[in-house]
């Protein structure tokens, strides 16, 4: 079984520019053998610049976007940015997409939120198509037709392939997919996964949809970490996420993520969850996340603890874990796993 890898995974910007802070991780991370560092994007900065502006400052590090989102811009966009970053990387780049959420999708990009696992495909269709520069790009498909024949066409549009010749044809595309289909597809169709919640110890839960995955498949969760000899206050910074995600991000119709923690195991709490935090009862919703499953989708406790349980997440299909924290904890992380 293949060294579990480490990323640094910067998500996306709070209301301030980080400035060269991140910079500076990514050089440690580096430096200590990080495999890869990941830059997020919500309605906010997005995920293509800074790593751009962080690739121009490291020289081996793998750049990648967690995630970039499909509805922010065009396959062939996309596609653009991609060549643009891999090229001027030296090869180095990882293509990370996802749908994001109907509230985002809808009420940030003003696009309807249809279909999102047949939109998946035909948006990584076009991005491989334009990468391996083979021929002009065309697509049938029902979300990004090209050439463009609908309402306001001028008739004139010409299939097109890429001025530029991408150094790479292959550049890794990964996807950040949670509902069973999203995820089947993912392992068809993607070289890698980027889960938003995972456990080493409910393999079960993804098992069955991972079957269709290709050698070298890569798994890369985001996992929280924190090393303190209080357990209720290491996992409390991973309740007060799980409350707000399953609480918040989603409506009281759809919540993906309050949907994923149901599959993992606790339905009734997740709606309790949803329930109290959409009272405004913000504090007794993250009081109400089980700490079993904080505690199973996050490496949290005093060292010795998250070292022995580290060797759980090493012995899982996971390839890389993507963590986030300052310079002193990318060291403390380095000298446990790496």
């Amino acid at each position: 079984m293949a060294k579990l890898s480490l990323g640094l995974n910067l998500g996306y910007w709070g209301s301030l520019c980080p400035g060269e802070n991140h910079t500076t991780m990514a050089q440690e991370a580096e430096r200590l053998g990080y495999d890869s560092v990941w830059v997020a994007e919500s309605w906010g900065n997005d995920c293509f610049t800074p790593l751009a502006w962080i690739g121009a400052q490291t020289s081996t590090i793998r750049l990648g976007t967690a995630i970039a989102q499909l509805s922010a811009r065009t396959p062939a966009a996309c596609a653009m940015a991609t060549l643009s970053i891999d090229a001027l990387s030296g090869g180095r780049f990882s293509l990370g997409l996802g749908v994001s959420g109907p509230q985002v999708v809808e009420g940030w990009y003003g696009q309807p939120y249809s279909k999102p696992v047949t939109r998946t495909r035909e948006y990584v269709d076009i991005v491989r198509k334009i990468l391996a520069r083979e021929e002009p790009v065309t697509s049938d498909g029902e979300f990004y037709p090209l050439p463009y024949k609908g309402p306001g066409s001028w008739g004139m549009g010409k299939p097109l392939k890429p001025i530029t010749h991408p150094i790479r044809k292959d550049v890794p595309i990964f996807i950040g997919a949670e509902g069973p289909k999203n995820v089947t597809q993912t392992a068809e169709i993607a070289d890698g996964w980027l889960p938003l919640y995972y456990s080493p110890y409910r393999q079960d839960v993804y098992a069955d949809q991972l079957t269709g995955a290709k050698p070298g498949f890569e798994i890369c969760p985001t996992v929280l970490v924190n090393i303190n000899d209080d357990m209720e206050q290491a996992l409390y910074p991973v309740k007060a996420m799980l409350g707000f995600y399953i609480g918040g991000m989603g409506s009281a119709k759809r919540n993906f993520h309050k949907e994923l923690m149901a599959r993992m195991g606790f339905p009734d709490e997740a709606d309790e969850v949803q329930r109290l935090f959409m009272e405004g009862k913000r504090d007794e919703a993250i009081a109400a996340v089980p700490d079993q499953f904080a505690d199973d989708i996050s490496l949290c406790g005093p060292k010795g603890r998250v070292k022995e349980r580290l060797v759980d997440w090493e012995n899982s299909p996971v390839t890389t874990m993507l963590v986030n924290g300052d310079v002193n904890f990318l060291r403390e992380m380095a000298e446990l796993a790496l």
